[in-house]
């Protein structure tokens, strides 16, 4: 580490980056790769890291001069527009282009910044989102309608601050928009009462954590696994008590949770517009820069194709994995281009299209309100494990052909190198002669 560099602005400094990246949804082995490159690239090679979901450790100095600073992670969420402005700063960060100072003043901006788009845009981008969405699991125009406006509901009702609220917001969503959807279901013709639910309820439903979780457990980080694991099942319970308590109230039968295989009367181009709608909805909702809509948009074509080819060769109950697989490795060749966009903007509404998170829900609401939903919801289980073993395969699929095309370029660039360095010393001394007799020639 050089002498004049602060050694405890850099442990703040990685302490920011680290919990920002927590915030951004990473898990934390990325994490901690992350913060590790970064600190040896301010020369801080003496330096350890202890990342949990809750709490982030930094370590610098040897065992006679060593210091530690502890963080509390909070449970915030950014919006991709500060996911983008992260990452910009942790590409500056993995150069040591930027002063740990400056560093720690451009996180505090970043954690202040003001949404680039109004309430009122962002409110019907939650809308949007849910519209298509709805194309997507209930497809019928009157289900869209209906998701259309619960959509913006719950898009006002996640504009309130109040930290009571947010505890309670769940329960309150999964409750408003169950009871909307069972006694409009009695009146028009909606499709599945229980699978247009998840549309409204998508931005709660806890599917990239439980992927997340997965992926963490799988790697052997099983403290953050574990506990992701738990969060996530807590979520999906509190969401099914909301659907369930809407159902007591408005009295439905124990049947009404279990899903019905609808048949849809729009084309098949729809799901395309689905698609398009769901990434302008994200686009909208979460105030993305301008530059990243068109990469949500492949990596949302990617992960639906990708699911479709799935489930008709493998069957829908692991569909996801094919699914997961593509889309792992495309989020990954973009986040790698120099105009692309960070991993996380485009691995987030993948992940609620290909809805873990939705599959577990309906398992769980049906294993509380029916007989037979235990067995559901031990294959949504299934489901959520093989789009996490997908996120694995991918991901390591990707390094794979990353760095055998690294290897390969290198080989190419070496071999010239090599065949010139070791040709010319012989070459020379095959003209030395001649060039020395040609010298001394009268």
């Amino acid at each position: 580490m050089p002498v004049d560099l602060d050694r405890s602005a850099l442990r703040q400094f990685l302490l920011g980056l680290a919990q920002g990246m927590n915030a951004s949804a990473e898990s934390v082995d990325r994490i901690r790769d992350t913060v590790t490159t970064v600190a040896e690239a301010y020369g801080a090679d003496d330096t350890d890291f202890v990342v949990l979901p809750t709490i982030i450790i930094v370590e610098t100095g040897d065992d006679e001069d060593s210091r530690v600073a502890i963080r509390s992670a909070t449970n915030a969420s950014f919006r991709f527009d500060q996911i983008a402005a992260l990452y910009e700063l942790i590409a500056q960060a993995r150069t040591a282009s930027v002063s740990p100072l400056d560093g720690i003043r451009r996180l505090n901006e970043i954690g202040a910044m003001r949404p680039r788009l109004g309430w009122v845009t962002r409110t019907f981008g939650h809308a949007v989102l849910t519209t298509g969405l709805a194309l997507l699991l209930a497809p019928t125009w009157q289900g869209a309608i209906v998701a259309f406006a619960l959509g913006a509901g719950i898009g006002l009702l996640k504009l309130v601050r109040s930290p009571t609220l947010q505890l309670i917001m769940p329960i309150a969503a999964a409750f408003v928009c169950a009871a909307a959807v069972f006694l409009l279901a009695e009146v028009i013709e909606i499709g599945d009462p229980i699978r247009l639910l998840i549309a409204p309820l998508v931005t709660f439903l806890p599917g990239g954590v439980l992927t997340t979780a997965t992926v963490e457990l799988a790697s052997g980080q099983m403290i953050s696994g574990a506990s992701r694991l738990v969060y996530g099942f807590v979520q999906l319970a509190l969401l099914a008590f909301g659907i369930l308590a809407a159902g007591t109230v408005v009295g439905v039968e124990s049947r009404t949770y279990e899903p019905l295989e609808v048949a849809s009367s729009l084309p098949w181009w729809v799901a395309l517009i689905g698609i398009l709608v769901f990434a302008l909805g994200n686009y909208l909702h979460f105030s993305a820069p301008a530059s990243t809509f068109g990469w949500v948009l492949l990596a949302l074509i990617v992960a639906y194709a990708g699911q479709c080819v799935g489930a008709a060769l493998l069957g829908p109950l692991v569909g996801g994995f094919v699914g997961a697989v593509a889309m792992a490795v495309v989020v990954f060749w973009i986040g790698s281009l120099r105009h692309g966009t960070p991993v996380q903007i485009t691995f987030l509404p993948a992940f609620w299209l290909l809805v873990p998170g939705a599959a577990g829900l309906v398992g769980l609401t049906e294993a509380v309100a029916t007989d037979g939903g235990l067995a559901d919801f031990m294959e949504a289980l299934v489901s959520v494990m093989s789009i996490a073993l997908g996120v694995l395969i991918g991901t390591a699929l990707y390094r794979v052909v990353h760095h055998g095309a690294e290897e390969i370029v290198q080989f190419a660039v070496a071999v010239p190198t090599a065949v010139t360095d070791a040709v010319q010393p012989r070459l020379w001394e095959r003209l030395l002669p001649w060039r020395r007799r040609r010298a001394d020639a009268p």
